[in-house]
């Protein structure tokens, strides 16, 4: 049997593994300590899991994960979400569809703090899920909202997805941090055009809110002034090159923690709670990046890699058309798999066809995050459409899906201004780090 038969094998074991429920993690280091030991030896399987796992611990850069994971979980005990959309709903909810609205601009205040989809949907659709309700919105389009605008976590910055694709590519995370903003703005105004059409197409899928008096708006506004301090002195001190990320991330920890101290919100319970949290996080992410970097050499021992590089070079196709077909490849796996294990499974395979396009690799990776985005909120499994059904176990997955749907097709047009406009994206890296 050819090596690359054995790669080929390798991948459907992994895909039935996934489909069996295996930890994503674990399915990847299995096949590739498996596929290594037939391809070479056991000794040689060994090694390598033995040398990725120290060399990754080892690596400081990761760091950072837990760190931003720590900070968004002590942001929601604090109450910081919670301010968030009160303050957006303060000036915007009593607009038709301004309840949706003000989920969207709360998800992506808590993005800038999190950087994690599923958290700022699960924070997100605790605080605005309740309130929609009891104005009478129809439920599916409500978690079809909170689902969307959580997808915003891996775009905005700090974004652990960018912190992923960086340490695989090895890019600069500043780059890629500051290459979200405005490609996360651009989404962010998608999604509110979006609520605005749905609710005056159908005006009892998102009604009216109460308005409330200047004085309750000013309140609402001061009350949400701490996380504009925590966004400034973290995500902000990147950017002026006063902080790395690492420091940043380090200073946000301490700063959400002092606001949560400072609110007597953290309690001895609560914040077991969040450290268990942050740990099973972490502990999480980096078995997926393990299992991925014992599975990469695998593949690419099996041949498999520069097959995949060389047929997709090879397309009748432009380099436009071809990363259409890459970033479909991510949508279409992005359905069923978590976001982590999709960035180290496919990015080293295709980075090397990008490259060799002449594909800027920073547009690539906001790009990627997009796609991966998509795949988030995309039916058959969706993920973050699941993550929100567990907060309304009562409205069918179908429905949420529908509402979903207006949500996709933005995030289509907003890739596809990207692509027609790549200095949405590369303009503030190019001109902040020339």
């Amino acid at each position: 049997m050819s090596a690359f038969t054995i790669g080929l094998i390798g991948i459907a074991v992994l895909f039935a593994l996934l489909a069996l429920r295996t930890p994503v993690g674990f399915a990847m280091a299995a096949v590739g300590l498996a596929g290594i030991t037939i391809l070479q030896n056991e000794r040689a399987a060994l090694a390598t899991f033995s040398t990725e796992t120290f060399e990754l611990a080892l690596k400081l850069d990761l760091i950072i994960i837990p760190f931003f994971v720590l900070m968004g979980n002590l942001a929601g005990v604090s109450g910081l979400s919670r301010n968030l959309y009160d303050a957006a709903y303060a000036w915007i909810g009593h607009r038709r569809g301004g309840l949706a609205s003000a989920t969207i601009l709360g998800c992506t205040g808590f993005s800038a703090l999190s950087g994690s989809s599923v958290a700022s949907a699960v924070t997100m659709g605790q605080v605005a899920l309740p309130e929609m309700r009891r104005y009478k919105y129809d439920e599916g389009f409500s978690a079809a909202s909170v689902a969307a605008g959580g997808t915003l976590g891996i775009l905005i910055p700090p974004s652990t997805g960018f912190v992923l694709y960086a340490l695989l590519t090895e890019q600069s995370i500043g780059q890629l941090f500051v290459a979200g903003i405005l490609p996360g703005i651009l989404l962010m105004g998608l999604f509110l055009v979006t609520i605005a059409i749905v609710a005056s197409l159908r005006p009892s899928v998102a009604p009216s809110g109460e308005r409330l008096t200047s004085q309750e708006r000013r309140s609402a506004t001061l009350k949400a002034l701490p996380f504009l301090l925590v966004v400034v002195g973290t995500v902000g001190g990147i950017y002026a090159g006063i902080f790395t990320p690492m420091e940043s991330a380090a200073i946000g920890v301490v700063a959400t923690l002092a606001i949560a101290l400072w609110r007597r919100s953290l309690t001895p319970s609560n914040f077991s709670r969040i450290v268990r949290q942050t740990v099973s996080t972490t502990v999480m992410c980096y078995t997926i990046i393990i299992g991925a970097n014992v599975l990469n050499p695998f593949l690419a021992r099996s041949g498999l890699t520069s097959w995949v590089s060389e047929t997709v070079l090879s397309l009748p196709m432009g380099a436009t058309a071809t990363l259409l077909l890459i970033l479909l490849v991510f949508v279409l796996l992005g359905t069923f798999m978590e976001g982590f294990a999709m960035l180290v499974l496919l990015v080293p395979i295709f980075f090397p066809v990008i490259m060799a396009l002449g594909v800027d690799p920073i547009f690539f990776g906001v790009l990627v995050v997009i796609a991966l985005e998509i795949g988030l909120i995309t039916p058959p499994v969706g993920i973050n459409v699941f993550v929100v059904k567990a907060l309304v176990p009562h409205v069918a997955s179908t429905r949420i899906f529908l509402g979903i749907l207006p949500f996709v097709v933005a995030m289509l047009i907003g890739m596809g201004l990207l692509l027609l406009f790549p200095q949405i994206a590369l303009f503030l890296p190019s001109t902040m780090f020339r």
